[in-house]
């Protein structure tokens, strides 16, 4: 199969599809890999890295899509690069289709067989595509909001953890998953008062039994919410439904009763965000205020930290590139249910329940 790893060209985009370990094994295995010219710079890879795997290097993207079987990206595909793809090409990247319909359309008009790391599932259940980027942003979201809330970034003037006989900040994180257990983590670990909410205690016992009275946890109702986000001095919106789009846990009233400078870092912005008031930003204009509070709402906050998202991502993208490389997508997909979770799009159709929801559009399982 001849698989194609164009450059990302979203904001601040450095991570890249494969790395040249990875480019390496493909190789072995009789395929082609074409890979755009400093497509991995950003991520600490050169082209004669790439090279050295076995790969060809393309000067332009264009050239990649239009003779490539397999393109293997991090980002949703823009518009310059929707236009490029093709009717039975396979797209293997992040997609986030619930909250962009107009991305949704396009994949739908072009005819690709676009599959999304977001919705690809194990067998118990999760989401190992989208954990590892889960890890880093939610680990990140700590760090931001404490940079954020000092005073020449607009926030409260507030240091996370505090000095002896100053109180430190309060952090709230919405959701106890991979994003919100290493937001607490991080800032838990750097002195802040944290308190982890979820709508269900069975969601909250992993947080309890991880840290015990470091941080605290409770059932998410929108009284608490409000309460507690009347307190805060960073909120960090981590609650997401697979596919679907994010809850909105924080309403715009809410976020006119927090104090002025308070930060919210929504790191569900790429399925909606879990506040009212969020809307995405990049990494070149990150954020904005609204009713006195900094909104942070980056749709690709790990392209900030590129060497090390890129080898978590591609850590577990890696078994199913191959998969899809060696058999093809029908067979691949029809071999391993969980991989067939991350199909989108198939014939103009959509073959995600939650997604064809969200976006109120007639769902089409997908026929094999």
């Amino acid at each position: 199969m001849h698989v194609g790893v164009p450059k990302e060209i979203k904001d601040n985009e450095f991570r890249v599809g494969l790395t040249p370990s990875i480019t390496g094994e493909l190789v072995a295995r009789g395929h082609r890999v074409t890979v755009e010219r400093q497509a991995g710079a950003g991520a600490g890879f050169s082209d004669d890295d790439y090279r050295n795997a076995g790969a060809e290097i393309a000067d332009r993207a264009d050239s990649i899509f239009s003779q490539a079987e397999l393109i293997v990206k991090v980002k949703e595909p823009l518009t310059t690069e929707r236009k490029l793809l093709r009717r039975g090409q396979v797209l293997f990247t992040y997609l986030h289709l619930a909250p962009d319909p107009e991305q949704t359309k396009a994949l739908m008009e072009s005819g690709v067989v676009a599959i999304a790391y977001e919705t690809v599932t194990d067998r118990d259940g999760r989401l190992p595509l989208l954990t590892p980027m889960s890890e880093v942003a939610g680990r990140m979201a700590a760090q931001i909001g404490a940079q954020y809330l000092e005073r020449p970034h607009g926030g409260r003037g507030i240091l996370l953890g505090g000095v002896p006989g100053v109180m430190p900040a309060e952090v709230l994180v919405i959701g106890s998953g991979t994003v919100g257990g290493n937001a607490a983590l991080i800032a838990s670990g750097m002195g802040a008062v944290v308190t982890v909410i979820a709508p269900d205690p069975d969601f909250l016992r992993p947080i309890a039994a991880r840290f015990g009275t470091a941080v605290r946890t409770l059932v998410s109702t929108p009284d608490t919410v409000d309460a507690l986000c009347r307190r805060a001095d960073l909120v960090i919106g981590a609650a997401l439904v697979p596919g679907a789009t994010a809850p909105k846990v924080v309403k715009a009233e809410t976020v006119k009763t927090m104090k002025r400078g308070a930060v919210i870092v929504d790191v569900a912005i790429d399925q909606g965000g879990n506040a009212e008031t969020s809307r995405p930003t990049t990494h070149s204009h990150p954020t904005y205020i609204e009713h006195g509070v900094v909104h942070y709402c980056v749709t690709n906050m790990p392209g900030a930290v590129p060497r090390t998202s890129t080898f978590a991502l591609t850590n577990a993208t890696r078994p199913f590139v191959l998969a899809l490389a060696d058999k093809g997508w029908r067979k691949a997909l029809a071999e391993n249910s969980h991989l067939r979770n991350g199909l989108n799009v198939l014939d103009g159709n959509i073959t995600h329940s939650a997604v064809a929801e969200a976006l109120k559009l007639p769902y089409k399982p997908p026929e094999l």
